[in-house]
């Protein structure tokens, strides 16, 4: 390799070191011995993934873009890619006892998972149209696999067949939209786009740009699973093995809402006025299905998706906030208020779906929320923690939830979204109900029969940690917040 192309290569070193390990992991698998594989293929791949996070880090130095200005390094791609590389290490080793427990135990799983995360980290670094669709086409190829993983499992397959058939229809449109966008305003670089825009000053765009605009925001919405493109959530973690689902409700959502913050912000930015209309009205809409819908769930992980639609309808609060006209400060609020949001349902989730994976009985998984009835006095370790994260989720004070929803709605007082700021209050309330029942089902209903009890260190690690953030984060939010700050500026102080 010519020492000139060198410089070049460094900002995507991460993503270099992703693809060529995730290659070796899968030489691994292939040749090691067929007993032993899984297990050492599952901790090779969090044990990258876990080294890229300072990796990522130490090669960014400010912003710097790179092949042909596609591809950007700065520390808003630090902060989200640290977020997504540590929810997709805790997801493989979450599932290592349940593949094992169901007889899917393959090596193909970690390795697909970090391929996953290879495509999530390039969304996040995307500078330009087509590098944003090559990184989501990579993450979405290696999750519709992951999906349908359990074979023998007709539910798994079916909710691989949704969301590939789906996933597939979202990339249409997203295509669709990046075309349209191509043929009005000549360019698919960001930095083009955003010149283009800013130089109209103030004029407003052309009917094309808005349309298209429109179908790569619907492209989007599908990957967050926010309303009206969310109906694929239910019955895809329904389907999907639970360490899966708990993969889709964290790691792809945060990509996901990292590339929509990049393209609202950055190259559409001065559209704000042609945009905020229609995050208002899916922010809204998802918060309210995702605190109704979720009422007469009796399957905790339909609950879950319902849950992680209305969390979605939430943090899109403060992508309403940033495309506010007015000062850059207020934008950046918002922003930086949906950052700390994502940073704390990320471990929120992550403890609640430990929590749904020692759901078992027998040996066997069970999902129904009425499985949990008398937890408190045949698991009180267990029950506590899920309680914690329950009140969490449903914005009760002083946990880290609440904090979080606080911030979102401070950031649309500001710039007088009140309505938006009433709904989402009125959405907690309500969605509340659903949080709190299942703490009154393992406090207050009769015992049920019991779960088993034996919990690998990995999983007590997990909710040791995920735990202790949740209920001490009042305390000590400095990290979360700081980086957060930092991730804001580094997007408006180009």
């Amino acid at each position: 390799m010519p020492l000139a192309t060198l410089p070049v290569l460094i900002p995507a070193l991460p993503e270099i070191f992703l693809a060529i390990a995730s290659m070796l992991l899968l030489m691994l698998g292939v040749f090691s011995n067929e007993s032993t594989n899984t297990r050492t293929v599952s901790y090779a791949s969090v044990l990258v993934l876990v080294v890229t996070i300072p990796f990522v880090a130490l090669v960014t130095e400010g912003r710097t873009v790179t092949f042909g200005g596609a591809f950007v390094t700065d520390t808003f791609a630090v902060y989200i890619k640290a977020l997504v590389l540590l929810s997709a290490a805790t997801a493989i080793l979450m599932s290592k006892d349940y593949l094992k427990l169901q007889g899917i135990e393959r090596f193909e799983f970690p390795v697909l998972i970090v391929l996953a995360t290879l495509g999530m980290m390039m969304m996040v670094s995307a500078n330009d149209l087509l590098a944003l669709y090559l990184g989501l086409e990579l993450q979405s190829l290696s999750l519709y696999v992951i999906a349908a993983f359990q074979r023998d499992s007709a539910r798994s397959a079916e909710a691989g067949l949704k969301y590939f058939v789906l996933g597939a229809l979202s990339s249409g449109m997203l295509l669709y939209g990046i075309s349209m966008i191509y043929g009005f305003a000549g360019s698919t670089s960001f930095d083009t786009l955003a010149t283009i825009f800013h130089d109209a000053h103030g004029q407003a765009p052309s009917v094309g740009v808005i349309v298209g605009m429109v179908f790569i925001l619907a492209g989007l919405a599908f990957k967050v699973s926010a309303v009206p493109f969310h109906m694929w959530t239910p019955d895809v973690y329904e389907g999907a093995p639970t360490p899966v689902t708990a993969l889709f409700a964290v790691a792809p959502k945060i990509a996901a809402m990292g590339l929509f913050i990049r393209v609202m912000v950055g190259p559409f930015g001065e559209l704000g006025a042609q945009w905020q209309q229609i995050i208002i009205f899916i922010s809204i809409a998802s918060m309210g299905l995702g605190a109704f819908a979720a009422i007469n769930q009796t399957n905790i992980k339909r609950l879950m998706a319902y849950s992680s639609i209305g969390h979605m309808g939430y943090a899109l609060i403060g992508l309403a906030v940033a495309g506010a006209a007015g000062n850059d400060a207020m934008r950046a609020d918002g922003v930086q208020a949906m950052l700390i949001y994502l940073g704390i349902y990320m471990f929120m989730n992550i403890g609640t779906f430990a929590c749904i994976l020692l759901m078992k009985r027998n040996g066997r998984m069970v999902e129904g929320i009425d499985d949990l009835a008398g937890l408190s006095k045949t698991n009180p370790g267990l029950a506590m923690i899920l309680s914690i994260f329950m009140f969490s989720m449903a914005g009760i004070p002083p946990l880290a939830g609440f904090l979080g929803k606080l911030y979102v709605f401070q950031a649309a007082i500001q710039v007088e979204l009140y309505t938006l700021a009433v709904v989402g209050v009125l959405a907690s309330v309500v969605g509340a109900y659903y949080y709190i029942r299942i703490i009154k089902v393992m406090y207050f209903d009769a015992p049920a029969e019991e779960l088993d009890t034996g919990i690998s260190l990995e999983m007590k690690a997990i909710l040791v940690v995920t735990g202790i953030v949740i209920v001490f984060f009042i305390f000590y939010p400095m990290p979360l917040i700081t980086g957060a700050e930092l991730a804001t500026a580094s997007l408006f102080h180009k």
